[in-house]
């Protein structure tokens, strides 16, 4: 089962359940990935499994960032509502590797590479991504890069 089925099947049994929370979430989901699949000219093949969780992990960074925001305003009902929706959306990615596996890889990328200093931290930060996928933080991947670079 593809990942945009079980997205599918997921947001039939919340409608079944009644769920209104989990049914306006995978709603968003499944309009955001219907968006995506346009933009890209995909609608009639569908998006890969890989491509719908990069667009996952996106929504679910969106989340968190106005989380944050909601927060800095006072507003921590809304701030509490979009931590929820990227909990819900988390179970659609692949487990997140730890830190310490990460910085492994950035080493490892570091060593395979001999950067010229922080000029050459994008290339760096490729090859860690290219080896992580999606298993990994963007943000987190950049932060040790630059750390190590320094």
């Amino acid at each position: 089962m593809s990942l945009t089925d079980r997205i599918a099947a997921d947001l039939k049994t919340a409608m079944l359940a009644r769920d209104a929370f989990a049914v306006e979430t995978l709603r968003g989901l499944r309009a955001a990935i219907l968006n995506e699949e346009v933009a890209k000219g995909t609608r009639d093949m569908g998006m890969s499994d890989e491509d719908v969780e990069k667009l996952i992990a996106r929504e679910s960074k969106k989340r968190d960032e106005s989380a944050r925001l909601f927060e800095q305003g006072g507003n921590q009902a809304s701030a509490d509502k979009e931590r929820a929706e990227k909990e819900l959306l988390s179970h659609y990615l692949p487990e997140q590797m730890s830190e310490a596996d990460v910085k492994k890889l950035v080493d490892d990328a570091i060593v395979e590479l001999k950067p010229d200093g922080m000029k050459d931290m994008g290339r760096v930060i490729g090859a860690v991504k290219a080896k992580a996928g999606n298993t990994a933080d963007g943000a987190l991947i950049a932060q040790l890069v630059k750390s190590s670079l320094q």
